[in-house]
């Protein structure tokens, strides 16, 4: 059985587009010193399927990809250095009573996966993946342990024994009992069918109390059982907490990294799913199933041909074990739920991962060349009279101007999500001259509604696929698929298919929104740009998200900070005055805000801050004892609490003598107006910051930035940004992705444009 590769995560998966045929490779002039050297060269592209070239296609389209091809882009490469390093590779023996890889020193491996700069390299072929792979398997979910025997399911107000895998399933409902998930008609109908499947695979119940419709069940106790244990958990101190941590990466670190072709890497995903009950997103007709307990016999292992087989849990065996060095997952499972597979993948920050995101820009890189080509054959074929070519002309401007995903065709049990070839006459609303309202649900259930103008053929020709005898339901584009709309696209350029036009467009708009920066202002306020610039791009890809529940708290949060910052300006004003009445006849307009804080204002401010510092002292007195009792150590005095505290009690009497009289007291190192004014100053700085970081925080509230930024703006245009406008990388992206992208951010300099 051949199994296609997927993309590493699901972000990144966001179409159901396959590669078309066709190689492209990437090449470079080498100097003698790299000639010398043996080289790696990675294609642009991988051939998975190959489509029949026998359907109705646009004469013009083939005609267009016979002109001579733009140059390919050159594989990015940073300086190398002076005196490469040899890398030493040690393979150590394996134990074969655990299954653990005997790890290298760890500072020879850090050094292994530091030197190794593919993107300095040249891969001559790239069907080959991987010469030599070690890895460890994956890490199974804990076994289920039986509630305790006063803990059940009752039915019609009787306890019902279950047998522990029907109790276990009866378990997954009752810890979600208080959700919006166990409320659904839907979950409540698919989690009694499966739980009734598996109790009847057990045996039934040990009792004779059989349950028969969902209506007469209690999960009562067992929830209560549930939120018991989560309390307790909430309770360890933060010591336990931190041991616990300790133990678990301690446990998981044979599972984390791999060697591949004698490097040390990171993998992915290298747990095993534990079962649970599927939620899904939006009104998914799946919600509620029960997701199935994966077994060692369910894994397919994939690693070399010498490599030691990782040893089973007791009493299992493995699925399979194959040595496939042409795909790039370590092992893979068939999940229930859809009945797909499920893979254990190399890290985001490995260097196969990398190599495939760097395909993925550079193929849209590539578009460049050829979209004046592919506008000008649609714009002529939206009045063509084949049909056919009229439905891929108006699919191809939708999918180029409102970068809508291709679609594909759902089964019933499916989400009802759709894309532009699965378009119905529902989903799209005319309304004269050329406007057109779009709404359905996309990609993860999440609602694409927008009102648009359009080119008024395209208007016209959306009016002649809406005629009667069309009806709602029926397919909008009805002799179109994303098969055929892909084998068109596939004329012109290599490999191109349309999820290669939302990364186009989506890199293209945010190198068009970076050229608009002005390189001014402080830190902050660039990043306040580049966030704009982000969202255009999140907006044009639909990449929305609810606002989180904690978005209201965060701001209150935030407008209160800004609130203190200016009341202590304020305050360090006032304490100006009171050294120098003559400021204020020399500069009035610096004292004006002096008067707008009213006494009811900062007795609240006032309040907000000795509660906060009073928290924070039980607190500390509460961690600190923690610490104490996990160390052996006698704890703290009450007295010792009683000390901070009487601190905040002086601080409440300052503040409400300073309230009545109106007299700031300040520090005796700040009772010079020189030293007040430098203090007025970074106070302006930090309110200033606060400010932007709060309108930034407000204008992303309902955009999903992340998606955009990860998976579809090229990773070099960022770093093109913080190099051209002197801000950190840190402020753009996180450790995580840093390493993900470390191929951008040493590839690319000040100058680069996609």
């Amino acid at each position: 059985m051949t199994v296609k590769q997927k993309n590493e995560s699901a972000s990144d998966d966001d179409d159901d587009d396959v590669p078309l045929a066709r190689k492209t490779k990437v090449r470079r002039k080498r100097t003698a010193k790299e000639d010398a050297d043996a080289k790696i060269e990675i294609n642009t592209i991988k051939e998975e399927d190959k489509y029949d070239s026998d359907e109705a296609l646009s004469s013009v389209a083939k005609k267009r990809c016979k002109k001579a091809e733009p140059k390919t882009p050159k594989v990015p490469k940073s300086k190398p250095s002076k005196t490469p390093k040899k890398i030493v590779k040690r393979e150590k023996s394996v134990e074969k009573q655990n299954g653990d890889l005997e790890e290298d020193d760890s500072k020879e491996s850090a050094e292994d996966s530091e030197e190794f700069k593919w993107w300095e390299k040249e891969n001559d072929d790239d069907t080959i993946k991987w010469n030599t792979l070690k890895h460890n398997g994956v890490i199974f979910p804990p076994a289920y342990e039986p509630l305790p025997s006063h803990v059940k399911m009752y039915y019609k107000s009787k306890p019902v024994d279950l047998p522990p895998q029907a109790e276990e399933v009866a378990g997954f409902f009752a810890a979600l009992l208080e959700s919006d998930h166990a409320k659904n008609p839907v979950f409540q109908k698919n989690f009694f069918e499966d739980f009734l499947e598996v109790l009847e695979e057990s045996g039934g119940s040990r009792n004779g109390v059989q349950p028969e419709k969902f209506e007469d069940c209690d999960f009562g106790k067992m929830f209560d059982y549930f939120q018991v244990q989560k309390d307790q958990k909430k309770q360890l101190s933060a010591q336990e907490k931190k041991q616990l941590k300790l133990e678990k990466e301690a446990f998981e670190e044979p599972y984390k990294f791999c060697y591949l072709d004698g490097r040390k890497e990171q993998v992915g995903n290298f747990r095993i799913e534990p079962p649970g009950l599927f939620r899904g997103r939006g009104a998914h007709p799946k919600t509620g199933k029960l997701k199935r307990r994966v077994y060692p016999e369910d894994v397919v292992l994939n690693l070399d041909n010498e490599a030691p087989v990782p040893v089973p849990p007791e009493g299992h065996n493995w699925g399979e074990v194959r040595h496939d060095n042409t795909v790039q997952w370590l092992a893979m499972w068939r999940e229930n739920i859809s009945n797909s597979f499920k893979y254990v993948r190399f890290a985001a920050n490995s260097s196969l991962k990398g190599i495939s995101d760097f395909k993925k820009f550079e193929k849209a890189r590539q578009l460049r060349g050829y979209i004046d080509a592919i506008r000008a054959d649609y714009t002529k074929n939206l009045k063509s009279k084949v049909m056919l070519e009229r439905q891929i002309a108006v699919a191809t401007y939708l999918i180029d101007v409102f970068a809508l995903r291709a679609g594909g065709e759902k089964a019933d049990d499916e989400a009802d999500t759709v894309g532009c070839c699965s378009l119905r006459y529902e989903h799209v609303t005319l309304k004269p001259p050329n406007n057109v309202i779009f709404d359905f649900l996309g990609k993860d259930s999440i609602r694409f509604y927008q009102e648009v103008q359009v080119d008024k053929q395209v208007f016209k020709n959306l009016t002649l696929f809406k005629k009667p005898p069309k009806k709602p339901s029926d397919q909008l584009f009805d002799r179109l698929d994303p098969s055929i709309l892909n084998k068109q696209l596939q004329n012109y350029m290599p490999g191109l298919t349309a999820k290669v036009f939302r990364t186009y467009n989506a890199s293209k708009t945010m190198q068009d929104q970076l050229d608009l920066i002005s390189n001014e202002g402080t830190v902050a306020e660039k990043m306040l740009r580049y966030n704009a610039a982000n969202r255009t791009v999140a907006i044009l890809c639909n990449h929305q998200r609810s606002v989180t529940k904690g978005h209201a708290a965060a701001v209150q949060k935030a407008t209160e900070k800004i609130e203190e910052l200016e009341w202590q300006k304020i305050r360090l004003k006032r304490a100006i005055l009171a050294l120098d009445k003559t400021e204020l006849k020399k500069n009035p307009r610096y004292f004006e805000e002096v008067g707008d804080l009213v006494k009811e204002q900062e007795s609240v401010i006032h309040a907000r801050i000795i509660e906060r510092e009073r928290e924070k002292y039980n607190k500390k007195f509460v961690r600190e004892n923690e610490k104490r009792k996990f160390d052996g150590e006698p704890p703290l005095p009450e007295s010792q609490l009683h000390e901070w505290l009487e601190k905040v009690d002086e601080l409440e009497k300052e503040y409400a003598e300073e309230l009545e009289t109106g007299v700031q007291q300040v520090k005796t190192s700040l009772q010079n107006v020189d030293k007040l004014k430098a203090q007025i100053e970074k106070l302006d700085h930090r309110i200033e910051t606060s400010t932007i970081q709060l309108k930034d925080r407000e204008d992303n509230s309902q955009v999903a930035l992340g998606t955009s930024k990860i998976n579809y703006i090229d990773p070099r245009l960022s770093v093109v940004f913080c190099k051209k406008f002197d801000v950190p990388i840190e402020k753009v992206f996180t450790k995580s992705l840093r390493e993900k992208f470390k191929w951008a951010i040493e590839s690319a300099d000040a100058n680069w444009r996609f």
